[in-house]
């Protein structure tokens, strides 16, 4: 009977250790669902890219110094290193600003950098919503053949405006034109990084890519922490103006650190 009941307490420690650890790492890896998010789980946890819940990492780095050894991408003037690709949308500089204008009926357009091979870095810029719209900006991006007469792929810093509301997955990295979120929004742990986008008035994007590491924050809230698989080594960046019926968005302080 001693044997007994000492084989049981045994048991019950080492089934007691076992769940303690488990909700530890639990807790220590940042792995839980957030039930607020349910509608946008149920949408998109089929997607191709979607990480596996227990591969998914949180971005806890303070934003990257963004003063020194910062080159500009945009003269303040005109366009110069940049070239439109996908659809008809226009941008303009007025005023200090690139200004980004949706055309309705237009596929989405991006203003990309002619320099393609950027690998690893800090890139840093400001947007602001002027009119209401979707946008977001290219990184590590690539062409291909497509309907406008080519697509824009690649991972996308994804700004949403109050397009999508309830999700707020401002910060978060999207997979354009290769199969959805690469990293989404959708953990207890992105609650503030969920809040983090200002709705008037201009929000600072930060993106540091490093080897298959890449980590953004949206107003210095640490948002995504992303490991590329390594189909993504390099590219151009691109401003976005998505597809849809309105959105003017303005873009400013567009700069890179090449790590």
């Amino acid at each position: 009977m001693l044997r007994t009941t000492t084989a049981m307490t045994l048991a019950w420690l080492v089934a007691a250790a076992v769940i303690f650890t488990s909700v530890s790492m639990e807790s220590v890896s940042g792995q839980e669902l957030d039930p607020l998010q349910k509608e946008w789980i149920d949408h998109y946890q089929k997607q191709k890219n979607v990480p596996k819940l227990a591969d998914t990492k949180v971005n806890e780095d303070a934003e990257p110094e963004l003063t020194e050894g910062f080159t500009s991408l945009f003269n303040g003037k005109d366009l110069t290193g940049w070239n439109s690709k996908g659809g008809s949308c226009t941008f303009e500089v007025k005023d200090g600003h690139i200004v980004g204008t949706c055309v309705p009926g237009s596929n989405s357009t991006y203003l990309c950098t002619e320099k393609d091979d950027y690998s690893n870095f800090i890139f840093t810029c400001q947007i602001k919503f002027e009119v209401d719209g979707n946008t977001g900006v290219q990184f590590r991006s690539r062409t291909k053949p497509g309907k406008d007469p080519e697509t824009v792929f690649g991972p996308q810093f994804e700004m949403e405006g109050q397009g999508k509301p309830g999700r707020n997955w401002s910060g978060g990295i999207y997979g354009q034109s290769c199969g959805g979120y690469f990293y989404p929004l959708w953990l207890k742990e992105h609650r503030a990084a969920r809040a983090a986008e200002k709705l008037e008035g201009w929000n600072r994007l930060t993106i540091s890519a490093d080897g298959n590491v890449v980590k953004t924050w949206l107003n210095g809230v640490p948002a995504s922490h992303w490991i590329d698989d390594g189909s993504y080594p390099r590219g151009f960046f691109g401003l976005q103006v998505h597809k849809g019926k309105a959105g003017t968005i303005l873009f400013k302080e567009i700069s890179v650190k090449e790590l």
